[in-house]
């Protein structure tokens, strides 16, 4: 499909810039498998789901991802450096994207933050490069926790600075896993409150992992979906969680997972029989309309970019002309855009199952 299918307008001040309080007052727009559309809050979503459904969350963890620092060793005028590691690759090393990646080589050494040192062993396209630390594991682990920055998207870091509650507001209340350099957002909506009004619906909860990369937050640059490649990103889903989502969907309950990422997980976890087993591994699943879903049923996300690939995915799930009029009336209604912004509740649509 032309990639230009995917965009629309969306004025500047429905950009969030920072989350609602509490965080299951956030809005959420309901979309119906028939296309018809409600308005409702986060803390709404026990009753939109029955008892026997299953919530399924994202437990990874933002790190501390941006570096900043100085190139050292060839000379008084060393250039300042950003670097944004996206994937870890070893204990001791990490892909990252770099600004300006063009003075920087292989067998550069960089010194980020304060103290952390670390050496470029290769160099790729588009501001990529393989950076290897003086520390691996926990310590270095404790090191980018200590020197770097929460890793705010674009669209909020170039409208006001880092502020010392982003370090918290942008986390899940289910982050146990470090690994991702995005939040997976739809799960910032989620508190304690919200989630006892699920167990109290009957409602029961999963989780599995998903690490978000940086690519989450480059554009789509090719003209027509089928030349756009994901980066890849690593996932797991344990066996005993994969039986337990395979029994209740036996029962009759539905799968509503939390965010993209989620769904993406359990769609790189299913076969062909759209039964659930362990998975752990990397996953570069690209969902555009057409796509037959295996797995959930239900989809809580937020609302997403022009042209970008979590576009895509809802429109896979619900056709792209649902989509386009309920982010119409999103727009209209005032709804807050993108990691800090509303939710909205997808119901699939059945010419959308496998």
């Amino acid at each position: 499909m032309r990639v230009d299918q995917f965009d629309f307008h969306l004025p500047d001040e429905r950009i969030a810039l920072r989350p609602a309080e509490p965080r299951d007052a956030a809005r959420m727009l309901v979309v119906r498998s028939d296309g018809s559309l409600t308005h409702a809050r986060v803390r709404d979503l026990p009753q939109y789901l029955n008892a026997g459904d299953v919530v399924i969350v994202n437990d990874t963890r933002v790190i501390a991802a941006r570096l900043r620092g100085r190139r050292i060793g060839r000379g008084a005028a060393e250039p300042n450096v950003e670097v944004m590691l996206h994937r870890r690759v070893a204990p001791d090393g990490f892909l990252a994207f770099a600004r300006p990646a063009r003075k920087l080589e292989a067998g550069d050494r960089l010194l980020l933050g304060q103290a952390l040192q670390a050496e470029v062993v290769a160099r790729g396209a588009a501001g990529e490069i393989e950076v290897r630390f003086a520390l691996h594991g926990a310590r270095l682990d404790a090191a980018i926790a200590a020197e770097g920055e929460t890793p705010l998207p674009p669209y909020i870091a170039g409208k006001r600075a880092l502020e010392p509650r982003d370090a918290a507001d942008y986390q899940t209340m289910f982050a146990r896993k470090d690994g991702s350099v995005a939040a997976p957002t739809a799960g910032l909506h989620f508190t304690p409150q919200l989630i006892d009004g699920l167990a109290a619906r009957g409602v029961g909860r999963e989780q599995v992992t998903l690490h978000v990369g940086a690519g989450t937050f480059l554009p789509v640059s090719a003209d027509d979906t089928m030349n756009h490649r994901m980066h890849p990103e690593w996932a797991s889903m344990d066996g005993e969680t994969a039986d337990r989502l395979n029994r209740a969907r036996k029962m009759g309950g539905r799968l509503a997972a939390v965010g993209t990422t989620t769904l993406r997980t359990l769609e790189s976890a299913a076969a062909a029989d759209g039964q659930l087993r362990a998975f752990r591994g990397d996953t570069d699943i690209f969902i555009t309309p057409g796509y037959r879903f295996r797995t959930a049923e239900v989809l809580l996300t937020n609302f997403h970019l022009p042209r970008s690939t979590l576009f895509m995915l809802v429109s896979a799930f619900c056709s792209l002309d649902v989509m386009r009029h309920a982010y119409e009336e999103a727009i209209r209604e005032g709804y807050r855009f993108y990691s800090y912004g509303d939710a909205c509740l997808l119901f699939r649509r059945p010419s959308q199952m496998d």
